[in-house]
């Protein structure tokens, strides 16, 4: 298959691996492992501000001391109004400032704790944006090839978004959900130890039913971990003989198999969770405000009536119990935000731990435009759909001399887009070395190097400028003469004079091109950047009939003069190339002219009868009047 224009080796699961399920213990471990690998990203990645944060939350610690204080003020106000004899004015006023002190105390530190944690976010996020961005200059362009923009935006923007909440506002307000109560409870037991007492009353309820909820819960984990190993072997299992499945009219038996581990799934876990929904709820009840109202102000009632706290002293202690479970949410919250964050700082730890290119100390420049690949060794790095260590490469030794026109063919997935790409340094081979004008690619400076080695490519990229900023993106000091000259060659001219501000109209915005404009706009780039070496992945291959024949006349221009190295899809437009080489399985098997080629009666000979086969085919489609392209055909040439 090919990702991202890259020939990738599809590796075929195999029946054990689809259908046997994974091992419970190892599930547990491996998540554990990797709780400790987000635990220590998380820790690596807000070590910069940690400072801060524990300053911040020793801040907190005063505020949380401040939020006592009109609890303090109620008891105490309480107390001066209902006692015998005149009213103590002085007093009254006293309490009453005192209050607005601790109030404005706790706003205070409060804001001052929190603007601490912003400015440190900011701080964190704009330090995280330039690591991420200067590590995307130094990445290998393979790896652009192999990770989708959308992965690119969340770890810039999404990820980096994510640690916000955690860093400005979580730690903080677990600070003080945690502080605040102990401060509370600390001034309940001062009152009487009772009154404490009665505070806590339904929480030792509360996890005592939280704890009885969780005593099954590994088994229930590894049975509803068995449940999903089976459904998704059953799914792989479906997917993978779907051909064959539909053939043989099987595909209602088919779907009854998963049909039955779904529902056996479904059954387990509704066995599971229905109890634990109804514990939850009674454990909602034990933490809820009505509950701890009623308790306190019965029990509490109690003990005024035996006269052991006053009544005033028991509307302080019921006051402060109803602020426990607001206290027992934002934990919870918190404990939430960490998680999230955590699977975060792992993206962003995974992204800035990527394999760079080697920057030469001593960089070399080329002597001459021959290009000779050497015992060269490519293995997969791991990836959707590619696991590690799948070889693309295995040996492969290829010259092409200059000025002379090399095409790559070969099954799907026989490493030909991986080969090319390792010229321009989309990425290093294992072993073996990739030289031109006998200089080791990897000892070339980027900006000489791509001063050298241009190529085209099908998946085209422009980026939202001026269209002739697009095509002097390889040499911005180019005149304007010199894009128009260039544009006329690649046959783009006269389409780009038609859009409303011509040559200056922004791509995306007033200027939409078709795949094979955008294709044209490409080589018109190629032509004016007017490197010596050229890498071309063949572009017609899936342009539309309208587009094929300007396609061609450019890239007719694009090769005269140039070290070429050309990806072929279509056997029929390399036949006059001066070298063909045949790779299958990251080897290559023949290399030679096409007629030499077609005479061994090899690789080549059999997948040029293919091509022969799949035209007469299109041919005969087109001459009864159905509409034809080269879809029948594979990239490779090979008919389906």
């Amino acid at each position: 298959m090919t990702i991202g224009g890259t020939d990738v080796a599809t590796p075929t699961p195999t029946p054990e691996s689809a259908s046997t399920p994974e091992d419970p213990k190892t599930v547990r471990e491996n998540a554990r492992a990797e709780a400790k690998a987000k635990a220590a990203a998380l820790a690596d990645i807000l070590a910069p501000v940690r400072g801060r944060i524990i300053l911040a939350q020793l801040v907190q610690i005063l505020a949380s001391a401040a939020t006592i204080v009109p609890y303090i003020g109620i008891v105490e106000l309480g107390r001066t109004l209902l006692a015998p004899g005149t009213l103590d004015t002085g007093r009254v006023w006293l309490v009453v400032w005192l209050v607005v002190g601790g109030l404005a105390a706790r706003a205070l530190f409060s804001f001052l704790a929190l603007a601490i944690t912003h400015f440190a976010d900011l701080d964190l996020q704009a330090r995280l944006r330039i690591r991420i961005t200067d590590k995307l200059g130094r990445l290998p362009l393979g790896w652009f090839s192999r990770t989708s923009s959308g992965a690119v935006r969340k770890s810039v923007q999404n990820d980096v978004a994510d640690l916000h909440y955690l860093v400005a506002h979580a730690q903080v307000e677990a600070a003080a959900a945690v502080l605040s109560p102990i401060f509370a409870l600390v001034y309940c037991f001062v009152l009487d130890w009772r009154l404490g007492l009665l505070a806590i009353a339904t929480v030792p309820l509360y996890a005592l039913t939280y704890s009885w909820m969780a005593r099954d819960l590994t088994a229930e984990m590894e049975k509803m971990d068995r449940g999903v190993a089976r459904i998704s072997a059953t799914i792989v299992e479906f997917i993978n003989g779907v051909a064959v499945v539909k053939t043989f009219g099987q595909t209602g038996k088919a779907h009854r198999r998963f049909i039955e581990a779904a529902d056996e799934f479904n059954d387990d876990f509704a066995g599971y969770m229905g109890p634990m929904l109804r514990v939850q709820a009674i454990t909602t009840v034990l933490i809820s405000a009505p509950l701890i109202l009623l308790v306190n102000l019965g029990v509490g009632y109690w003990l005024v009536d035996n006269g052991w706290v006053s009544p005033i002293e028991l509307v302080g202690s019921t006051l402060i119990a109803m602020v426990l479970p607001s206290a027992l949410l934002t934990v919870s919250t918190a404990v939430h935000t960490r998680q999230q964050a955590s699977a975060a700082a792992l993206r962003i730890a995974d992204l800035l731990a990527e394999p760079e290119l080697t920057i030469p100390e001593n960089p070399k420049v080329p002597n001459g435009h021959d290009v000779v690949i050497e015992d060269v060794h490519f293995t997969y790095p791991p990836r959707l759909g590619v696991p590690s260590g799948v070889k693309a490469l295995d040996g492969v030794s290829v010259t092409l001399r200059e000025g002379t026109v090399t095409a790559l063919v070969g099954p799907s997935g026989s490493g030909k887009s991986t080969l090319a790409t390792l010229l321009p340094r989309f990425g290093d081979p294992d072993s073996g070395s990739v030289r031109i004008g006998g200089v080791d690619v990897r000892e070339i400076a980027t900006s000489e190097l791509y001063r050298h080695v241009g190529f085209v490519l099908q998946d085209v990229q422009l980026l939202t400028m001026s269209v002739r900023d697009n095509i002097r993106l390889g040499r911005p000091e180019a005149s304007d003469e010199e894009v128009y000259h260039a544009a006329l060659a690649a046959q783009i001219h006269d389409r780009i004079l038609d859009l409303p501000d011509g040559y200056d109209t922004i791509v995306g915005d007033a200027a939409h091109f078709s795949g094979g404009e955008a294709q044209r706009v490409s080589i018109a780039r190629a032509l004016l950047a007017d490197t010596p070496i050229l890498v071309l992945d063949e572009a017609t291959a899936f342009a539309d009939p309208e587009s094929e024949a300007e396609i061609q006349k450019a890239i007719g221009a694009l090769m005269v003069g140039r070290t070429v190295l050309v990806i072929a899809h279509r056997l029929g437009s390399i036949t006059h190339a001066d070298n063909i080489v045949v790779l299958d399985r990251g080897r290559v098997v023949e290399q030679g002219r096409h007629e030499e080629l077609l005479a061994k009666g090899g690789l080549y000979s059999m997948m040029w009868a293919g091509y022969e086969a799949g035209t007469t085919r299109q041919d005969e489609k087109i001459a009864r009047g159905a509409s034809g392209d080269d879809s029948m055909i594979e990239s490779n040439g090979v008919a389906r």
